[in-house]
């Protein structure tokens, strides 16, 4: 019988407004248990800092510019993450924390992934090891560092006991899918990313009004797309994407092609943009494999907004049914915390956590730098 241990998954995704914490327990490989989730909303400044330290890097240069910036925003999410370490471990024994850190700037092309996040200093502080820079060694590797959460997603299906093959949808700040083949105990499943998730929308809303997203889609609802700005939207997307790239950042994606519109007119155009992507990417993957209905599992924080979900629906083949993963008794905001709990454990006992069809990496690879107290 495989060794369970007890880990702490740490996730702030690509909104940057806080940070969501799994313990879980599981072997690493073919089971797991939920034991507790939280989420913790950063502090304004640490939230104003993210965003506005974002909006100023498009490329690697931007970077070394920023050192001193960058640094000292690094420090603050650090220090944001040992509280809520002690917070949620009060009273629980941890036996390795998985710390995704915040993105703050990802290139597939220029094979470039900078999370925000001091794992030694993490360890100091909460007197824990500690697995973190879980995407560099598959870079080094020849992948693109993303998507990661994959092998999880298997998990997931096969111990809600899944009629296979089947389709797990993450909508956060970029949306990507999971095809899960076979059942754990083979690497049976395929991932990438396909497009914006929820980027474009917050973005707007932030720009636009003293929001930071449109919750349940309600301003959207309140619009009326225009045909102009849509199809404009159209043409400048689909000749700057790499149709071949397996991930994407939120800085291939930006809203100035809105600019002029009112909040309301611009949230929904961008939520049909948003959509259409989605519903066409899923349509053209899922197509390629021979199934009458595909059932298609939605979660990440863009599955609350039911009207982005209500385009995508629309925008997708009659045989693809979107339900969301909550259905099912799982806390979609909770997904990827849970999996970087889950790949700390993997790193731990040296398990791949990216692969080729995946990542587009050469080979199966284990990850992430692990920090010992």
């Amino acid at each position: 019988m495989n060794q369970t241990f007890t880990s702490l998954g740490l996730m702030s995704g690509t909104s940057g407004d806080g940070v969501d914490a799994s313990i879980i327990q599981s072997d690493g490989d073919t089971k797991y248990q939920e034991i507790k989730d939280k989420y913790f909303e950063y502090d304004r400044e640490i939230y104003q800092n993210i965003h506005d330290l974002k909006d100023k890097i498009h490329n690697f240069t931007d970077i070394k510019k920023l050192n001193k910036e960058l640094s000292d925003l690094e420090r603050q999410i650090t220090l944001f993450h040992a509280k809520v370490v002690n917070e949620i471990s009060k009273n629980q024994k941890i036996d390795i924390i998985g710390f995704h850190g915040q993105t703050i700037y990802h290139n597939s092309q220029e094979k470039i992934s900078n999370q925000l996040g001091d794992g030694k200093l993490l360890s100091q502080l909460t007197k824990k090891d500690i697995v973190y820079s879980f995407r560099q060694n598959d870079i080094k590797n020849g992948g693109e560092g993303a998507p990661l959460a994959s092998i999880f997603h298997q998990l997931l299906a096969t111990q809600l006991k899944l009629n296979l093959p089947v389709c797990i949808l993450n909508i956060g700040g970029i949306s990507n899918i999971t095809i899960v083949n076979e059942r754990t105990g083979t690497f049976d499943f395929t991932s990438r990313d396909i497009g914006p998730g929820n980027c474009l929308i917050d973005a707007w809303i932030r720009k636009n009004s003293k929001k930071k997203f449109d919750k349940d889609g309600i301003i959207a609802a309140k619009g009326t797309r225009n045909e102009i700005f849509f199809e404009q939207a159209q043409e400048l997307f689909s000749n700057r994407l790499n149709q071949t790239a397996l991930s994407f950042d939120v800085n291939d994606f930006d809203v100035s092609f809105a600019r002029g519109l009112s909040l309301e007119d611009g949230a929904t155009t961008l939520t049909d943009f948003t959509a259409g992507l989605i519903g066409t990417a899923l349509s053209a993957l899922l197509s390629k494999v021979s199934k009458k209905n595909w059932k298609v599992l939605v979660c990440g924080g863009g599955r609350k907004n039911q009207f982005l979900i209500e385009k995508i629906k629309k925008s997708t083949l009659k045989n693809i049914f979107l339900q969301s993963i909550d259905d099912y008794g799982i806390n979609g905001d909770f997904i990827e915390s849970k999996a970087f709990a889950f790949l700390a454990i993997r790193s731990k006992l040296n398990l791949p956590i990216s692969f080729p069809y995946t990542t587009g990496c050469k080979q199966p690879s284990s990850g992430g730098v692990i920090i010992k107290y």
